[in-house]
C-alpha cells in the first residue's frame, strides 16, 4: 500500500489488529528488515511496516534531508494514517527519527523501543562509520542467520546494502543526507522523551556503540536497557526469539486494549 506524506509516496504494510505499533527500519534498509518483529507482534497488535522516505519502495526525496525533516516525516505519516499514541520501534536511523520527533514533541507515543539507535554524533570520521556500518555489521549479520527461505531473501536485500562501495553508488541525495545527519547531535532532545523507553543493543556494535546506549539510558528518565553480549548492530535479528519475548513483556499492558 502507499500513502502520500508531504510530496512523497510512502510504501507501507499493515499486519494484524489491536493497539498500533509502528516499525521504522535503519539506513539503506527497508521494511523487510523489521518483518521478523512484525510477524511476532501481529497476533496481538496492529503493526505498521514502513519504508522510510528515500528507501525501499518509497519516494526518494527531491533534496537532502536533515534530522528535523525525518522527524516531520514521522509526524505527518502518523497524522495521515490516523494513528494516535502508537508504540514506536526504530532500528538505527529509525531510532534517530523517533528521538527527533518525540524529543521535539511532534508525536506522543505510548511507548518507545530504540534498537541500536543512531542519534548521537559519531566520534569517528564519516568514512570509518560508513565502512563499518555497511560492511562489518552487514557481513556479520548475513553470516549469522539460519539458511531459511526468508533469510535467503533478506540476505539478498542486505547484501546490496553493505559495503562502502554501495554508499558510493547510492543516490546523491542519500549520500548528502547521510553527511548531514551524521553531523547532527540529538543529545539535547533525549531528556524531553517522557514515554517509557526500552533500549535494545548489541555490546559489539561498532556503528552505534554501546556507550551511546548507556548515554541514552541515563538521559531518558523512564528507560531501561537490554544488552546482548555478542550482538552487533543487528542484535535484534541475531537474537530475534529472545527480542520478541522481551517486546511481548514490554508491551503486555497495550495488548489488552
Amino acid at each position: 500500500m502507499q500513502i502520500k506524506v508531504e510530496n512523497w509516496d510512502i510504501n507501507y504494510e499493515v499486519l494484524g489488529e489491536g493497539y498500533p505499533v509502528v516499525l521504522l527500519h535503519g539506513w539503506l534498509a527497508d521494511l523487510e528488515t523489521m518483518r521478523p518483529i512484525a510477524e511476532a507482534l501481529k497476533e496481538k497488535f496492529k503493526v505498521y511496516l514502513i519504508d522510510v522516505v528515500g528507501f525501499g519502495k518509497s519516494s526518494l526525496p527531491e533534496h537532502p534531508l536533515n534530522s528535523n525533516d525525518f522527524g516531520d516525516f514521522l509526524k505527518e505519516l502518523l497524522k495521515n494514517l490516523k494513528i494516535e499514541n502508537p508504540i514506536l520501534v526504530g532500528h538505527s536511523n529509525g531510532g534517530r527519527i523517533i528521538i527527533n520527533a518525540v524529543g521535539r514533541k511532534l508525536v506522543n507515543p505510548r511507548k518507545i523501543v530504540l534498537i541500536d539507535s543512531a542519534g548521537l554524533k559519531p566520534k569517528r570520521s564519516l568514512n570509518y562509520y560508513v565502512r563499518i556500518y555497511f560492511f562489518k555489521a552487514g557481513k556479520f549479520f548475513l553470516n549469522s542467520l539460519p539458511n531459511t527461505k526468508f533469510v535467503k531473501k533478506l540476505r539478498d536485500k542486505l547484501r546490496k546494502s553493505v559495503g562502502s562501495s554501495d554508499y558510493q553508488m547510492s543516490a546523491p541525495v542519500l549520500k548528502d543526507t547521510m553527511n548531514i545527519i551524521l553531523n547532527e547531535d540529538l543529545r539535547e532532545l533525549l531528556p524531553n522523551i517522557k514515554s517509557p523507553t526500552l533500549l535494545i543493543w548489541g555490546a559489539l556494535d561498532t556503528a552505534t556503540p554501546i556507550s551511546d546506549a548507556h548515554e541514552m539510558e541515563k538521559a531518558i528518565t523512564n528507560s531501561g536497557l537490554v544488552v546482548y553480549p555478542t550482538g552487533t548492530h543487528w542484535a535484534y535479528l541475531e537474537n530475534i526469539i529472545n527480542v520478541n519475548i522481551v517486546l511481548e513483556e514490554f508491551f503486555k499492558d497495550e495488548k489488552k486494549k
